[in-house]
């Protein structure tokens, strides 16, 4: 049988017939039928807006794949920056290119003193950090007069490095400011996990325990990239105009700010607070399940209707921070909260599995970070996927400005009426 599908309009008896690739059919195949024949497809549930070559996820299976890569081996046998370079140039990079980009990010941490002092410090002092974060990599890009030559690969590459390597400097610059801490300057013999570490945290002496190091560089992988989600499309949107990295990431970042995108495991932690014991997990699910109740935060993804390969190696990782840090006391209610779910047809039956989020908040908060930093560290990782999809974008000859289409529901024409006669 030919990978083909023939559509019909009833209405005039013109068929087309078009090939099936990957799954998908050219939206040609309705303008051949009717220029003026639309497909309504609200939050593109059903629409590949691109191709791409970056990331692969099979939600019916729980399949997560960088470039080819199992998210499994990345987390258990790479670094986030060797990671963000396999997003940005397609392959691993060898034994003599990692160590160069290692130390050209390491290298490009820092940000303008007028950044820190004039801009900063203009912030209300109860700005919230991920506020503080979209406007500074928006206003990251007024430092650099080459940001708009997004036409030359040696002008991209420059932004790109830039962008990875500043934004854990403007994370930790947020949380200090907002928090009344002096602002900790980036330390070049320190790795990237380190580093962001150090920037937070550092009062008087202050050493990283590796175990957290390693957790954060793992952290920062399993957010790196995830396909076309909210805030990528947010990026692919904006650069579509040919505005610069900053401009783009920092709308990407805003689309990250919604609750209903990056703010889910803050989600989370609440609903785990509120539910304050093990004992109140079965009340919690028969209110849930009644429509009584809250919602079950944590578990169902729009892609995934499988277990979250993220969500696995996030609970691991868990319990190597708690190692450390100490048991969060929220653990043993989502641990319960998992296994009454999981054993439930009500949330089987609707394929209702832990995603990423469910467990992510309980290490953030292990580690000490304040729930409204949590969509910051989203941002920081997400960073390289984010640039990925941007310079594959501008090197898609097929891409152009983003501009869909509506279907309009308003008035017919109609005519004005003077005011003294409405």
């Amino acid at each position: 049988m030919p990978d083909t599908i023939t559509i019909i309009d009833d209405r005039t008896g013109k068929k087309v017939t078009v090939p099936i690739q990957g799954g998908t059919i050219p939206a040609s195949a309705v303008r051949e039928l009717d220029p003026q024949l639309f497909i309504y497809d609200p939050a593109y549930m059903q629409t590949a807006a691109c191709k791409s070559a970056i990331t692969f996820l099979d939600g019916d299976a729980g399949i997560l794949r960088y470039r080819g890569y199992p998210i499994e081996q990345l987390a258990e046998k790479s670094t986030y920056l060797e990671v963000a370079y396999l997003l940005l140039n397609g392959e691993l990079p060898t034994k003599d290119q990692l160590p160069k980009w290692t130390h050209d990010v390491t290298h490009h941490t820092f940000i303008h003193e007028n950044m820190r002092k004039r801009f900063v410090d203009g912030f209300h002092y109860d700005a919230h950090p991920m506020g503080m974060f979209v406007s500074s990599l928006a206003a990251l890009g007024t430092f650099y007069n080459d940001a708009k030559d997004i036409e030359l690969k040696e002008s991209r590459d420059k932004q790109i490095l830039r962008l990875i390597a500043k934004t854990p400097t403007l994370a930790a610059m947020a949380y200090r400011f907002s928090v009344g801490l002096p602002f900790v300057y980036p330390n070049n013999d320190l790795s990237f996990p380190a580093n962001f570490l150090n920037m937070m945290w550092k009062v008087g002496e202050y050493e990283v325990d590796p175990r957290l190091e390693r957790a954060m560089d793992v952290l920062f992988i399993l957010h790196a990239d995830h396909e076309q989600n909210c805030g990528t499309t947010a990026m692919r949107v904006t650069g579509s105009s040919h505005a610069d990295p900053y401009s783009s990431a920092a709308a990407a970042a805003s689309a990250l700010y919604g609750p209903l995108h990056g703010g889910a495991n803050e989600a989370v932690v609440r609903m785990l607070e509120e539910i304050g014991s093990v004992e109140n997990v079965p009340a919690f699910i028969a209110d849930v399940k009644s429509g009584k109740g809250g919602r079950l935060m944590g578990f169902g993804h729009r892609v995934y209707k499988n277990y979250d390969p993220r969500a696995k190696i996030i609970k691991k990782t868990a319990y190597e921070v708690f190692e450390v840090t100490g048991k969060n006391p929220l653990l043993d209610v989502a641990l319960k909260l998992e296994e009454s779910a999981l054993s439930d047809p009500y949330f089987v039956d609707r394929k209702l599995y832990p995603n990423v989020d469910f467990y992510s908040g309980l290490i953030y908060q292990a580690l000490g970070f304040p729930v409204a930093m949590f969509t910051v560290l989203f941002a920081i990782p997400r960073t390289a996927g984010w640039l990925a999809h941007w310079q594959e974008l501008l090197i898609d000859k097929e891409q152009k400005i983003s501009r869909p289409r509506q279907w309009y529901t308003g008035s017919e024409t109609r005519d004005y009426v003077p005011m003294y006669e409405r």
